[in-house]
């Protein structure tokens, strides 16, 4: 077994367990060019990459976890906590260099192996959200303005930008003016990675929500997407029965936040 960086020849490996996760809809071969020289590790088990694991520096000194994947033919045996705890020791490693001070990750809250290992390893839920999905035929698309973000525009503390999270800084409004589009409709605004198709809507409430749904179809079809996400704070709880009017669906049948978003520091502070 060895862990490595990732190499342009690992393609068709990371290809086939892209094919093989969340029914084919995962994102790894994707963004697998763009991942590539910047911590980007792959598990190799005599000459066949079975596995992922990615650190992105984020805004504020974060190493941000991501890309853990483990091929199904080759999950049980333990591949996924070396992934993990290879991370952890990269993540040791950056925080004595002075380029992170802490860890964190997002995951879903029926991912129990990623959950047992974050805790096992000194991570703490820091922050929670609801992911709701949504069809695009389900709404009469119509186009947003693109807008360019300012700070002012950033009005949640933790702001998620697909399944990352950062906070609310003149660092990470940089950031995210590299990373993501910030779209305005009838003067309600949105925020969507630049390659994705999961939401984050800067005003919260269902007569805003019900405005921004249609543009937000707009941007998901322009994608060529079928369906898009919408990532949402764990205080709009009590608003459930009415976003799901909205046709907004939950993944899973919960009424309790479906996104988990792990923290561990690593410089005391």
């Amino acid at each position: 077994m060895l862990i490595r960086e990732a190499r342009p020849e690992d393609r068709p490996f990371i290809e086939e367990i892209a094919r093989l996760t969340w029914d084919g809809g995962d994102y790894l071969a994707r963004v697998f060019d763009e991942w590539l020289g910047d911590n980007f590790y792959v598990l190799e088990v005599d000459g066949k990459v079975v596995g992922t694991a990615k650190l992105t520096i984020l805004p504020g000194k974060v190493g941000w976890l991501e890309g853990l994947r483990v091929h199904p033919d080759y999950r049980g045996r333990g591949y996924g906590r070396k992934l993990h705890d290879f991370l952890l020791g990269l993540g040791e490693r950056l925080a004595k260099e002075g380029k992170i001070e802490v860890l964190e990750f997002a995951t879903y809250f029926l991912n129990r192996e990623s959950i047992s290992m974050a805790e096992r390893t000194g991570f703490r839920v820091k922050a929670k959200f609801f992911v709701f999905s949504a069809k695009v035929g389900d709404f009469q698309p119509e186009e947003p303005e693109k807008i360019e973000p300012e700070l002012s525009d950033l009005t949640l503390g933790l702001i998620p930008v697909g399944w990352r999270f950062v906070r609310r800084s003149e660092e990470a409004l940089n950031w995210i003016r590299e990373n993501a589009y910030i779209y305005d409709f009838n003067g309600f605004r949105f925020l969507v990675s630049k390659k994705g198709a999961t939401f984050t809507p800067l005003d919260v409430g269902l007569a805003t929500l019900k405005a921004m749904l249609p543009a937000m179809a707009w941007v998901a079809k322009e994608r060529g997407r079928e369906g898009f996400d919408v990532m949402l704070p764990s205080g709009v709880k009590p608003l459930l029965p009415g976003l799901k009017r909205l046709g907004l669906h939950l993944w899973d049948e919960t009424e309790e936040p479906n996104v988990l978003v792990f923290r561990k520091r690593l410089v005391k502070g």
